[in-house]
């Protein structure tokens, strides 16, 4: 099923797979041949225009030490006319506890409004605190909560760099930057999109200013119901050691959600 975090959410999908190995898949470059993205571009938007999907899993922050942190998540998205809707939920343990709706319009007027236990009303996150995570990583480390939000597919800016391996997988490669009107602490996202189903393998979103990359894999790429998506995701940052999996526990690709799902005055009922 098709999933981005990345904005998961599209990184994210509904899935019951097991979680697979977490070996790192190496990447053979091919010479780059810039063209036209629109095929390509077309393919990445999909996966978010399609969206429709519940899923339940955990959050592990892996710390250099090997100490394990883990966090359960629940997480609900659909696309309606004009606007990605995702709901994002910590469950556990209770003094992580918030509730999460993140909006991405394209042409750049996304929001994110974040409730915790003890809100009359949820709030809206400020644009400096979207680089900072749900899960109580560093900003730059882990999935922030623009991850979720997974707008770069909508940027102003893309260009396709031709035809790349993957490990086995034959993916098409797109650079992705924000224009002016775009909202973003990332500066550009490269994604390594598999040809047969179009879903993201691999993506590299290099922050702004600070210039520090963030690597985010998917494992375990597999077909649900029509709809792709893997089964796990981690996010690391080179240099740094530890990292943080997102493990999809089950979910169901195929939701027939509405707006009430991602009613905003339901956020701070716990």
């Amino acid at each position: 099923m098709r999933v981005r975090i990345l904005a998961l959410a599209a990184l994210l999908a509904a899935s019951s797979l097991a979680a697979s190995s977490q070996a790192t898949i190496p990447m053979s470059r091919a010479t780059p041949q810039p063209g036209p993205p629109l095929a390509v571009l077309a393919a990445a938007r999909q996966q978010v225009q399609t969206a429709d999907y519940r899923l339940t899993g955990r959050l592990v922050r892996v710390e250099q030490s090997g100490e394990r942190t883990s966090y359960r998540v629940a997480l609900r998205a659909r696309w309606f006319p004009g606007v990605l809707r995702v709901r994002l939920d910590v469950v556990s343990p209770t003094q992580a506890r918030e509730h999460v709706l993140l909006e991405m319009r394209p042409g750049g007027k996304d929001t994110i409004l974040i409730a915790r236990p003890g809100d009359a009303q949820a709030a809206a996150l400020p644009f400096r605190q979207w680089r900072s995570g749900p899960f109580g990583a560093s900003p730059g480390e882990g999935f922030s909560y623009e991850d979720f939000l997974d707008a770069q597919y909508f940027w102003s800016g893309q260009k396709a760099l031709g035809d790349v391996k993957y490990g086995a997988r034959n993916c098409d490669l797109l650079l992705s930057t924000p224009g002016t009107s775009d909202e973003t602490h990332y500066a550009a996202v490269k994604s390594w999109l598999d040809q047969a189903s179009g879903s993201p393998v691999y993506i590299e979103k290099t922050l702004k200013g600070s210039g520090e990359m963030k690597q985010f894999t998917s494992f375990g790429l597999r077909r649900t119901e029509g709809v792709w998506g893997p089964s796990q995701v981690e996010v690391k940052t080179p240099g740094q050691t530890g990292s943080t999996l997102l493990i999809i526990d089950r979910g169901t690709p195929r939701a027939h959600l509405d707006r009430n799902d991602f009613s905003a005055a339901l956020l701070p009922h716990f």
